[in-house]
């Protein structure tokens, strides 16, 4: 037991801070446990005050997101040309909820310019998507647009806790990315946000064009606060940077990125980064599909084995130019799952104070600076609806011919576990990841039971074959938890998602074909060769952590670290100096050692990996690893689906998670839990490739 003069965070227990919760009877979803440790539902899932039942499903069709159109192109130093995009955020109303219900306030990105009068100047959550072939750079001018109509700023739609390490413009140049301190409990910050850019995936990006938490930068509006940051402490490091290397200047409100594209065809997504405020942010609305195709190991690499020549995928997908809505079909849908709660004005709701989240009150135990507990941010939040592509539970028609999705896990804390076991006769293979193609087609029907888990922000290239689907209406459902996952099966080791509502995902329509299916079986498709990576010279091991209050009951904050060699985790901070900092060119693999009752969705910056395999360890009664840290039976190698190449990897409670990266490009990263509750407060840190450079900011 802790010596109760002890003030340092404990770690905490996941599966005891849910039982005090259920016992509370606050939160989302909740649960009380029997003497004999059964469990048993005491709530349901928590929102706004729109309650979900009473929104209508499956009547709107679902939107297949146009393509961003380009502002022209441009010829970079040596001459090479690049695809170069305006984009900026801005403010607006959109129709998520069905026709008859009220709009709501969102953000969202959109191009502010076009090269062709065909070009779309929309600003949709989730946006349009950015189509890139293959080594042809991208360049975009990402432009905070959150002002009004008069230029002045607009406040956050969500309530930002200025107690976390965050941005912090109200603390200036000196106190700006920091984690302030008060002498009372403050309230919501409603100055202006600070938003930057992240490539979800991109690898060999320069760090002046990967979104760095602190590169972050405020709107160009006309009424600043005076004393104010206007950007973060690596902003002006990368626009020297940026000018100096790729050309582009920068200035108030926006940022030049640029994207080399020289990795292999995959589906990344782009989405804010800020630091302290991505869980905000994104749940705000700007967030998009950027994709990648060509190349050695793109769609035209993949063959049919009957006859040797290229296969054929479904398609076609959206193409720049074509009209929305469209007048032609689409056999080949990026879709983007992503949970949100409503209030019954539509507006998107999102807890302001931490009692939602377990009872935690200004009375009983006191947030900061009193204790240590933060008074708005909730560890984890699951919303109680489901959107699909900017509208919740929309339908889809589609032919009894094979399709293409990609599909996102774009949710808060949400892991999904897509199920089309109650569509019959269908069949579903998945043949890439976050990276690119698999090294080989997987059925998920015949050896999967008709589902595929997704871990937030990782990306599943399925086709689906809707042949012998009977004519009429089917539903995807979701059977992932409506709570934190540590991993098993629904029914056996947790209850799945309340089938009313967050159990279900997307209605497909199937009518009849209107031709021939010419595409390839799956089961005929060589998916293009993967190159291995070269042996590795370094492993790291690193620990996931989560710290419980000292004044209460439940978690503090959400950590990184690094673990020893007795196996002991070392907790360490987002301010803590650069732990990993592998060489220019080295091949290393990552151990992360999971010491919390969760998973956690782990993601490294600036470059992909293989994931080597998964080894139980030692736990405790509470089915928690057991500090030190120690291997127990053979490690198991990865799922079918996680073979190839990946940006994001599941890391189980009670286990050690290896994977293999190459680390090519120099510069400063971040790798961090992709549950951005977790991320927003102390689970992300700050790596290094190569040496320090010249003049960089401490860190």
């Amino acid at each position: 037991m802790q010596d109760p003069g002890d003030t340092r965070p404990r770690q905490l227990s996941r599966r005891s801070f849910i039982r005090a919760a259920g016992v509370a009877g606050a939160g989302f979803v909740l649960y009380a446990y029997a003497p004999d440790g059964t469990r048993q539902a005491v709530a349901a899932v928590l929102g706004g005050t729109l309650d979900p039942s009473t929104v209508p499903k499956f009547v709107t069709p679902l939107l297949v997101p146009p393509v961003m159109p380009r502002a022209g192109s441009i010829k970079r130093k040596g001459g090479k040309p690049a695809d170069y995009y305006e984009i900026s955020v801005k403010q607006f109303s959109q129709q998520i909820l069905p026709a008859g219900l009220p709009a709501t306030t969102v953000w969202g990105y959109g191009a502010v310019t076009s090269d062709s009068k065909k070009g779309l100047l929309l600003h949709h959550a989730p946006s349009l998507t950015i189509e890139s072939r293959w080594d042809r750079p991208v360049r975009v001018k990402w432009i905070n647009g959150l002002v009004d109509t008069a230029g002045k700023y607009l406040p956050h739609l969500l309530p930002v806790d200025p107690t976390l390490h965050w941005a912090n413009p109200p603390g200036g140049v000196v106190g700006r990315d920091t984690r302030p301190t008060f002498r009372q409990t403050p309230g919501r910050y409603t100055g202006p946000v600070p938003m930057v850019t992240h490539l979800h995936g991109a690898v060999g990006v320069g760090d002046e064009s990967d979104g760095y938490p602190e590169a972050w930068f405020l709107p160009a509006a006309a009424n600043l606060p005076t004393g104010y940051a206007t950007e973060g402490t690596w902003y002006a490091f990368f626009k020297d940077k940026a000018a100096r290397t790729l050309g582009p200047q920068w200035g108030p409100g926006y940022a030049v990125f640029q994207y080399p594209n020289d990795q292999r065809a995959s589906t990344l997504w782009y989405h804010d980064h800020a630091l302290g405020m991505t869980r905000l942010n994104v749940y705000a609305g700007p967030a998009g599909f950027f994709l990648i195709r060509g190349g050695p190991q793109g769609d035209e690499a993949v063959l049919d084995v009957r006859s040797g020549a290229t296969a054929v995928l479904p398609g076609p997908a959206p193409k720049r130019g074509d009209p929305s809505p469209p007048k032609k079909a689409y056999y080949e849908i990026p879709i983007a799952i992503q949970d949100r709660a409503f209030n019954e004005d539509g507006s998107l709701f999102y807890p302001d104070s931490r009692e939602f989240f377990d009872g935690a009150t200004a009375a009983d135990p006191g947030f900061v600076p009193d204790t240590d507990l933060s008074p708005i941010w909730n560890p984890e939040f699951f919303g109680n609806t489901i959107m699909v592509n900017g509208n919740t539970w929309p339908f889809q028609v589609v032919e009894q011919r094979r399709y293409r999705f990609r599909f996102l896990n774009g949710c808060q804390s949400r892991f999904l576990i897509l199920d089309f076991a109650h569509i019959p006769g269908v069949e579903v293979w998945a043949i890439g990841n976050e990276g690119g193609f698999l090294a080989a087609p997987v059925n998920l029907t015949a050896h999967h039971d008709n589902r595929l888990l997704m871990g937030l922000a990782e990306r599943a290239d399925i086709v689906v074959d809707f042949t012998h689907v009977p004519l009429g209406k089917h539903v995807l459902a979701n059977v992932g938890p409506d709570e934190p996952f540590g991993g098993g099966k629904p029914d056996d080791d947790f209850d799945a998602a309340d089938p009313d509502t967050t159990g279900q995902v997307l209605q497909f329509r199937v009518v009849p074909a209107t031709g021939p299916d010419p595409t390839t079986p799956p089961r005929f498709l060589r998916l293009p060769a993967l190159v291995p990576l070269p042996a590795e010279t370094r492993t790291r091991r690193l620990g996931l952590l989560e710290m419980m209050s000292s004044a209460w009951d439940g978690p503090a904050e959400a950590m990184l670290g690094t673990v020893d060699r007795g196996g002991n985790p070392e907790h360490l901070m987002w301010a803590d100096p650069v732990t990993e900092s592998p060489r220019v060119g080295d091949t290393e693999i990552w151990e992360f050692h999971n010491f919390t009752a969760d998973a956690h969705p782990m993601h490294v910056h600036e470059t992909t990996f293989e994931v080597v395999d998964r080894q139980a360890l030692v736990t405790n009664e509470a089915g928690e690893t057991e500090p030190p840290s120690r291997p127990a039976g053979d490690p198991r190698p990865p799922e079918a689906w996680e073979s190839g190449v990946k940006d994001t990897v599941i890391a189980y409670p009670g286990e050690v998670t290896r994977i293999r990266a190459r680390f090519s490009n120099p510069g400063q990263f971040v790798w961090h839990c992709h549950i951005v509750e977790h991320e927003d407060n102390e689970m992300m840190r700050p790596y290094r490739i190569g040496p320090r450079q010249h003049r960089q900011p401490s860190g």
